[in-house]
């Protein structure tokens, strides 16, 4: 039996016995690194410049997003965001999981943080389940734990965003899940997708007091093949998530999100237009709906540039969500916002961009912040200006 120098001084010592030395030896395969093999490990660490021309407040966004709130005029560090995993293989039974850890003042967003709301030492589980495949069909992908919300057209991740700031409907819909999704592909046109979560609200542990009472999620994803012609390759999603928020939220109510959303071929490969539908139903409350488009320049011109534009109409409602600028009036604010993005690639695994962004209160409400922001109605401002420039290191 061979053992090496570190292994006999650990022996002597009487840190470890020499019969586990002699078991060890006899037993050459790793179990732990059978277990870890296959793991994969990425993130990225975004960062970003603020200026609000004209407000000291500085622009917040929908439902008090700390996504932009507290930023203003300033430097951040948005969020540092880590993802370990272990992606399915090919085989009938094959499993797989997936941690993706954030930490940094975007990961209060969330809600299931160690650390107050909105502190730059928070650290939240934005998603966290483990992957299995059943083999029915052309297959079926199972997730089991917590996990992305199955609609809206922006991810939780800004970099795989077309712009750097979220847009409203994005801002007010669910975050994230916890429970079990179910995912299948009926052939090369369309999958769906559908799921049965303890809650509507964005958390970890937020559950119905009735077990009975679950929040469920379907959608389907249509691609028109080549047959179709000139548009062959455009895509139609639909989706929606109903249920309830969970008991631990202050008053629980019935929510239904609904969402639709497509792409359609341009006269260019380099021109990409989306378009997106939101709709957010409230119980005893006026429903909440957004109308997005974006459009893509991919180097167009200049070689390594791309333009992401992003035009959308948000109305609140009478009685809709409250809004992150003045709450008391942002109840039927109807809001237009604009927002420009350059994209130019300037260092290898860097993404940066540079934003500007214009929301205008068409209701003349003054819901947007303004440089006194207390809270009360008509405090605010109709217009509100951002100047963003985002640093994003992938790895």
């Amino acid at each position: 039996m061979k053992v090496n120098q570190w292994t006999m001084g650990l022996a002597a010592a009487g840190v470890i016995s020499f019969g586990a030395v002699a078991q060890a030896e006899e037993k050459p395969s790793n179990q732990v690194l059978t277990a870890i093999s296959g793991t994969q490990i990425s993130g990225y660490v975004s960062t970003s410049v603020h200026w609000n021309p004209g407000q000291s407040t500085g622009f917040a966004g929908a439902a008090g997003s700390s996504y932009l709130a507290g930023k203003g005029d300033g430097f951040n560090l948005d969020v540092i965001q880590l993802t370990i995993q272990k992606p399915l293989d090919e085989g009938e039974w094959s499993a797989g999981y997936l941690a993706e850890i954030w930490m940094g003042p975007d990961a209060g967003v969330l809600g299931n943080t160690l650390g107050g709301g909105g502190t730059a030492g928070n650290i939240s589980l934005a998603q966290g389940y483990i992957a299995l495949n059943v083999p029915v069909g052309n297959g079926l992908t199972v997730k089991v734990g917590t996990f992305n919300t199955i609609v809206g057209y922006e991810g939780n991740n800004s970099p795989d965003n077309p712009n750097y700031s979220r847009s409203y409907a994005y801002t007010v819909g669910p975050f994230q899940h916890e429970g079990i999704l179910a995912s299948y592909k009926v052939n090369d046109v369309m999958s769906i997708q559908g799921g049965v979560v303890n809650a509507q609200n964005t958390g970890l542990g937020f559950r119905r007091t009735v077990q009975s009472q679950k929040t469920y999620l379907g959608s389907v994803s249509l691609t028109a093949p080549d047959s179709f012609g000139f548009l062959k390759g455009a895509t139609l999603n639909a989706g929606v998530v109903t249920g309830q928020t969970g008991a631990a939220a202050a008053a629980a109510q019935s929510f239904q999100n609904i969402h639709v959303s497509g792409s359609l071929p341009t006269f260019s490969e380099s021109v990409k237009l989306g378009v997106a539908y939101d709709l957010i139903r409230r119980e005893n409350a006026a429903d909440t709906a957004s109308l997005a488009a974006y459009l893509t320049f991919k180097n167009v011109g200049i070689e390594k540039l791309s333009l992401n534009t992003r035009v959308e109409y948000f109305d609140n409602g009478g009685g809709g969500l409250a809004l992150g600028g003045v709450a008391a009036s942002a109840a039927g604010a109807e809001i237009l916002a604009t927002t420009i993005t350059a994209d130019y690639q300037l260092w290898a695994n860097v993404l940066s961009r540079l934003e500007y962004r214009w929301d205008h209160d068409c209701s003349a409400g003054r819901s947007l912040p303004g440089n006194v922001n207390s809270g009360a109605v008509g405090v605010g401002n109709n217009n509100a200006h951002l100047v963003a420039l985002s640093l994003v290191y992938k790895f």
